[in-house]
C-alpha cells in the first residue's frame, strides 16, 4: 500500500529530525515517539490491516496540537516540520480504508 509506505518514511523522518538540530528536548520526545509510532503502525500495515493507516491517523493529530502548545515547538522550522508532516500523516492514515470497505472475518 502506497500509504504504508509514506506514512513510514515519514514515520523515520520525525525520528530523525531531533538530531537535525532545530527543536527543543520537548519536541524532541514528541517527534521520537509519533514518528516511532506511527513508523510501526506504517511498516505493518497490509491490505488485510489497513485499520492501523487509522492509528497512525489518530496519533499524528497528537502531532500537529503539539505544534501549537506555546513552549513545546521551538523555532519555525519544528513548527512547520510538526504541522505539515501531522497533516500528511492524517490524510495518508485516514484514507488508507477506501470507502465502503468493510473488514469481515473471512469464513471458511
Amino acid at each position: 500500500m502506497a500509504n504504508g509506505w509514506i506514512i513510514g518514511i515519514l514515520g523515520i523522518w520525525m525520528v530523525v529530525t531531533p538530531f537535525l538540530g532545530f527543536a527543543s528536548l520537548a519536541n524532541s520526545w514528541i517527534d521520537w515517539i509519533v514518528g516511532v509510532i506511527v513508523a510501526i503502525f506504517a511498516f505493518t500495515m497490509t491490505r488485510e490491516k489497513p485499520g492501523q493507516g487509522w492509528s497512525a491517523g489518530i496519533v499524528s493529530i497528537w502531532l500537529f496540537i503539539a505544534g501549537f502548545i506555546g513552549g513545546v515547538v521551538s523555532g519555525a522550522g519544528a513548527w512547520w516540520n510538526d504541522i505539515l508532516v501531522g497533516l500528511v500523516f492524517m490524510v495518508t492514515g485516514f484514507t488508507a480504508l477506501p470507502h465502503g470497505h468493510t473488514q469481515h472475518p473471512q469464513t471458511a
